[in-house]
């Protein structure tokens, strides 16, 4: 078995690439071992390597962020050591089905502006910041103001304001005129 890694536009993050399934399509977010406790035993075995500070999973892909302080060079040897045995040895990555992670804040039925941005989100945004190890996630539209949250390795990302403002802002103003600005939504 081969696992791939590649670079984030996150210093502190790094995308592992196994080859294989890892959610089946879904993305979750661990911010510590706790979340993980009977959820996913792989991630639990990635926090208890010292300096991990998040672990994100993509369909296909694992984004582990480091803490500040620590280095790559000897975290990401331990990180591929558990990754090649868990898929090794066939394990699944999540013990439970995980229910949707953090749900809109809009409370009014969805608008046709809403479900406009949320198809734009879904076909081009989304796939290109899952190519970054990461995700976007719509939490509010109100008076013009799209709030968006950033995870994974787009969380945290010196570079996740300029996509914010240069690409995605940009691009829903374009395409939706009803959006006037677009502002990052901080947990």
């Amino acid at each position: 078995m081969f696992i791939q890694t590649e670079m984030t536009p996150n210093p502190n993050t790094l995308k592992f690439l196994p080859g294989k399934p890892v959610t089946g399509g879904q993305s979750i977010e661990f911010l510590n071992q706790k979340e993980a406790c009977d959820v996913s035993p792989l991630v639990e075995r990635l926090f208890e390597l010292d300096g991990v500070a998040t672990i994100f999973l993509g369909e296909d892909f694992i984004s582990v962020t480091k803490i500040e302080s620590a280095d790559w060079t000897e975290i990401k040897t331990l990180v591929l050591g558990v990754l090649f045995e868990h898929f090794s040895m066939g394990h699944p990555v999540l013990l439970k089905p995980v229910p949707k992670q953090k749900k809109s804040t809009q409370t009014e039925p969805v608008s046709e502006v809403v479900a406009k941005i949320c198809e734009l989100l879904d076909t081009r945004v989304r796939p290109a910041v899952a190519r970054d190890g990461g995700d976007i996630e719509f939490c509010e539209f109100e008076k013009g103001i799209l709030w968006l949250r950033m995870r994974g390795a787009c969380a945290g990302c010196p570079s996740s304001t300029m996509t914010l403002k240069m690409g995605i802002e940009n691009m829903m103003r374009h395409y939706i005129p009803e959006v006037l600005e677009v502002r990052a939504m901080q947990d």
